[in-house]
């Protein structure tokens, strides 16, 4: 598969799953979204569009955001992700969308270190995470795969 053709997959999966999310997953009433990597922002603009009345905080390293789709700046948390994104470890977040994968299996395996731990502790009970790395957590419960996204392209879960 060329790499134009993983990105667009890539792309649909993301659109199809949190569009699925949205309409078949019941988010816990209260607390915030968290987009983990938010770079150009595009992910960021559907989110908004899905759940407008949830207040949502993006994380990335510096803010690269085309204009249209940049969060308000109380709404962003520069710096480094593993980092920064320790003080939302509150089990809040009613959904945690991380796509921060490299395409690197050595640098996502370092990822995975960490990730799994920081978006489970995110998320309140009941909350959702969408993932373009599979997140390998006690407290996470796998949801079955969306029809449309291939096996192993895109993930989400339940906190139990």
């Amino acid at each position: 598969m060329s790499r134009l053709d993983s990105f667009i997959n890539r792309m649909s999966a993301q659109r199809d799953i949190l569009n699925h999310v949205r309409d078949h997953y019941p988010l816990p009433p209260e607390g915030p979204i968290f987009e983990i990597g938010l770079g150009n922002g595009r992910t960021y603009s559907h989110l908004r569009e899905c759940f407008p009345d949830r207040r949502i905080v993006a994380f990335d390293r510096k803010l690269a955001a085309h204009a249209s789709s940049a969060p308000a700046p109380q709404d962003f948390v520069e710096g480094e992700i593993r980092e920064t994104g320790q003080s939302f470890v509150k089990g809040t977040a009613a959904l945690v969308h991380a796509d921060i994968g490299t395409g690197y299996d050595d640098k996502d395996a370092v990822t995975l270190t960490w990730l799994p731990d920081m978006v489970a502790g995110m998320l309140a009970t009941g909350g959702i995470a969408v993932s373009g790395l599979p997140l390998d957590h006690a407290g996470l419960e796998p949801l079955p795969r969306v029809e449309t996204i291939r096996e192993g392209r895109y993930f989400h879960y339940r906190r139990r």
